[in-house]
């Protein structure tokens, strides 16, 4: 027999790392950090052991511990992209946007003929809405000959953010030349630009539906996508009994806990009394945080885009860092007595820190700016939590018609976000959770919120746009009103549709598809709404 060659023979120290990267994948939290503890103390200067520590803790959740240790990495084996890419990650994990984006340009100058790493890189920014760096990065991926689906997504949904569909539509069709059945670049595709009568992509998607999907999340989005076009063109019966079974063959595909999520929202509700914020605990004084919450697909995105032509106003676009930040504070607070609820932790963590982190981070998302927007609808959850943790903050609450808010969710095929958008009962009775709330904020702290309706928002921009900067405390400009003028980029679900004009056309528009909506009225209506 001969003896196959497997390579030169693990040293000592590589299998030690080896094990301790086993027991990471195995979840042995404690062993592997044990191991890598003992490590250290042998080897204090090897980057491979650093990498493994760093690991264990990111794994564990620290990412603050694992700054040190990856940062000592990369001292001791410097120049190293993958290092690079890793530190990166951390200090975008904790909200250090700007520090991530300037080591990731360093790490490309040094990758810039590997296209996969380019690629990897660009991840980057486009996590911390910079879609002009990830493009750019792309780009220069593309460049180096190497192509993948994934990759010419990624570009398309950059060009796409920064208003350039043309582009856009060009890198979707090289991908679905390549892959001609990736449902999300089909949704993508749609979405891009209105359907007309002379240039649509209806065929096309009812060809590849005949052909059939192996993967049902695919189905889904090319039927969420056929549903958007027939829309555009005015099919009505035919939009709404697609986007019917795209929604349902969507909603089979997730896994969530609908009773667990409004359990959720009944909680803070209980937790957050009105004694909870006539309490004098104190909060970080800065000023500068306008907080835009609300349902989705509400008029967030165009009120983000008004106030942003102000002139002061930068726009960080949709961060978790508030509601990370206060879960992290949470659970720490829970874990003292173990047991204790966490919306009621919630109401004693240091709120000065809570402040001083989110504020932090949010001037790394938008530098340069006097004030500073967060437009993460769900933010509306926190609203008491941030009016503790910064009482300088100004909140903002888009309100819409509740048929009309549950009919635009409901035909949005969302990334990672809002699982109870695919079922009509699901988004009633979540919609309904989050007014008891909002009514429940406007109870234990009024005054502090200011309610937009969308509908004057868009009949009378200009009384809304004055309501809005003054409540902010900002001085009159007439950009305010040309949001479509922005050239920022934007990166919500909302971004072709901010380019356009204000105009009133979607008032009411669930009305042309009323019998596909009867379970999400009946439900409503079930609930008083």
């Amino acid at each position: 027999m001969v003896e196959q060659n497997t390579g030169p023979a693990l040293s000592p120290l590589e299998q030690k790392i080896g094990e301790g990267m086993d027991l990471l994948r195995q979840g042995k939290f404690g062993e592997a950090m044990r191991l890598a503890t003992a490590l250290l103390a042998e080897h204090p200067g090897n980057a491979q052991v650093l990498f493994l520590a760093g690991e264990i803790r990111l794994a564990a959740g620290d990412a603050a511990g694992a700054l040190p240790l990856v940062t000592a990495a990369n001292a001791a084996a410097p120049g190293q992209p993958p290092l690079m890419l890793k530190l990166a990650h951390v200090l975008l994990m904790l909200r250090r946007r700007q520090d991530a984006c300037t080591l990731v340009g360093e790490a490309a100058n040094i990758a810039y003929k590997d296209g996969r790493a380019l690629w990897a890189l660009s991840k980057i920014p486009a996590n911390a809405g910079q879609p002009a760096q990830a493009r750019e990065l792309l780009e220069k991926a593309l460049g180096t000959g190497f192509t993948h689906p994934g990759l010419l997504y990624d570009l398309a949904a950059a060009l796409f953010f920064l208003g350039e569909t043309e582009a856009a539509a060009a890198q979707l069709e090289s991908l679905l030349a390549m892959a001609p059945k990736a449902g999300a670049a089909l949704y993508l595709r749609s979405t891009l630009r209105t359907a007309t009568e002379a240039g649509n992509h209806v065929a096309d998607l009812e060809s590849r539906l005949a052909d059939g999907f192996a993967e049902p999340a695919s189905e889904a989005a090319c039927r969420f996508a056929l549903a958007k076009e027939l829309e555009d063109l005015g099919q009505d019966a035919r939009a709404i009994e697609e986007l019917n079974r795209a929604a349902a063959l969507k909603h089979s595909t997730l896994r969530h806990d609908p009773a667990g999520e409004l359990a959720a929202l009944e909680s803070v509700r209980t937790a957050w009394t009105r004694e909870v914020m006539a309490n004098d605990a104190p909060g970080h004084d800065e000023e500068g945080a306008i907080f835009i919450v609300g349902m989705p697909r509400t008029g967030t995105t165009l009120v983000e885009r008004m106030l942003g032509r102000q002139g002061e106003v930068g726009e960080a676009g949709e961060l978790l860092d508030f509601g990370q930040l206060l879960a992290a504070a949470a659970q720490r607070m829970a874990a003292r007595p173990p047991g204790m609820p966490l919306a009621e932790a919630s109401t004693r963590i240091d709120f000065a820190a809570l402040g001083r982190d989110y504020m932090a981070g949010l001037r790394q998302a938008a530098p340069g700016h006097r004030f500073v927007i967060d437009k993460m609808p769900i933010n509306y959850m926190y609203c008491g939590m941030i009016r503790k943790a910064l009482p300088k903050a100004r909140i903002i609450h888009l309100v819409r018609d509740p048929m009309d808010t549950g009919y635009a969710v409901y035909k949005t095929m969302f990334s990672q976000a809002y699982p109870f958008s695919y079922d009509q009962v699901e988004l009633a009775d979540y919609y309904a959770a989050y007014r008891r709330l909002m009514q429940h904020w406007h109870e234990v702290m009024p005054g502090q919120v200011l309610d937009v309706r969308y509908e004057e928002l868009v009949t009378d921009p200009e009384g809304q746009a004055r309501r809005l900067l003054e409540f902010c405390g900002l001085a009159w400009n007439d950009d305010v009103l040309a949001p479509e003028a922005s050239d920022r980029p934007s990166t919500s679900a909302s971004a072709s549709q901010v380019r356009q004009p204000v105009h009133t056309g979607s008032v009411g528009k669930w009305r042309r598809y009323a019998d596909g909506l009867r379970v999400l009225k009946d439900r409503l209506a079930h609930h008083g709404l």
